[in-house]
């Protein structure tokens, strides 16, 4: 029977890592990041939804497995996930490292603690023995490396360049994991394998470090070369224009596109409404509620900031706040959260 895995890893080096390896062993993967918090129940209860939803089309022909590594589940976590997973007929597996889970560790029998190596690591061992992964051990340089950082083996002979890569990934935002989870995910992990690559050069860290603007820029480039802020901006404007109907939003009648933490405003708000010219405006909220408004010589975006957000600025760029803003990591959610702020200030006037 085949096996269809869904997992749930950190956002750090570390799940990646994780999830660089298991997507490389399983042919049916579908992956999901979470932060601590309630991040991670809301990830487990779209996780188990998604397995009923194939279960549904599928049947009984794939098995599913529920993977979760480099994150521990409190107990009441533990147990929830595992009545679920006994209700829609997956297996269960943890891998982790973190201390804090020794509680829900001594009492689930799917949950591996391990707080001596990094999650990583503990994947790609587990992965070697149960699926004989990397026979060739090709992958077992990066893996040191991770486990190197994760874990601060500062006498590692590869914890200078795990260094490199801890800051490669905590600093890789260009698109941003909460609107486009796929997308952001696909380009971390190719950054995770542009340094496999590079991990056995002279001067690695160097190397590296110098690298990286050019191994960012080879994953966003199309067509021909540009400014790495260009071909970022072309980049998530696509995204933006595939997925537009989702990201509608509406005030007083013009229609709007709306991006969450994207970011970077001037050139791909400008971009988006060039490529999208029956929509009026584009904003961008950020996780404090502040937001940025641009639009195409459709409607005095500066009108619409002071109304809604106590700002201003330009007929065609301008920003504020979103007052009592409540955030959430997931997109729905803001977006019903910002339209219902939007309808709330138009009935007021």
């Amino acid at each position: 029977m085949q096996q269809h895995v869904y997992h749930l890893s950190h956002i750090d080096l570390d799940g990646y890592g994780c999830q660089y390896l298991t997507a490389q062993c399983f042919e049916k993967i579908e992956c999901y990041n979470a932060n601590y918090g309630p991040e991670v129940t809301a990830r487990l209860a779209e996780m188990v939804k998604k397995i009923e939803q194939d279960k549904f089309v599928q049947g009984d022909k794939i098995k599913p497995l529920i993977l979760i590594t480099d994150l521990n589940l409190t107990t009441k976590e533990g147990s929830w996930i595992e009545k679920e997973a006994i209700r829609i007929g997956a297996k269960l597996q943890l891998l982790d490292h973190h201390a804090t889970g020794a509680n829900a560790a001594e009492r689930f029998a799917w949950y591996k603690l391990d707080t001596t190596r990094c999650a990583t690591l503990i994947t790609y061992d587990w992965l070697q023995t149960h699926y004989g992964f990397d026979k060739e051990n090709n992958l077992t340089r990066i893996v040191q490396a991770i486990n190197a950082i994760d874990i601060w083996v500062s006498d590692d002979a590869l914890f200078e360049y795990g260094k490199v890569m801890l800051g490669m990934i905590s600093g890789a935002r260009e698109i941003g994991r909460i609107l486009f989870p796929d997308q952001d995910r696909a380009f971390k992990l190719s950054l995770i394998d542009a340094a496999k690559n590079r991990v056995d050069e002279e001067d690695a860290p160097i190397k590296l470090d110098d690298d990286l603007h050019q191994i960012k820029k080879s994953f966003f480039i199309k067509t021909k070369n540009d400014t790495k802020d260009n071909l970022v901006a072309y980049y998530v404007t696509d995204l933006l224009t595939i997925d537009k109907q989702r990201l509608t939003i509406d005030y007083k009648g013009y229609k709007g596109i709306l991006g969450y933490n994207v970011g970077n405003s001037s050139l791909i708000g400008n971009a988006c409404m060039v490529a999208n010219p029956e929509y009026d405006f584009y904003m961008d909220v950020n996780f404090r509620g502040n937001f940025s408004l641009r639009s195409n010589n459709k409607m005095d975006v500066s009108q619409m900031a002071a109304h809604i957000g106590n700002g201003g600025g330009h007929p065609n760029a301008s920003g504020g706040k979103i007052d009592g803003y409540k955030d959430s990591f997931v997109y729905a959610d803001v977006r019903k959260f910002v339209q219902k702020y939007i309808d709330e200030k138009i009935n007021i006037t």
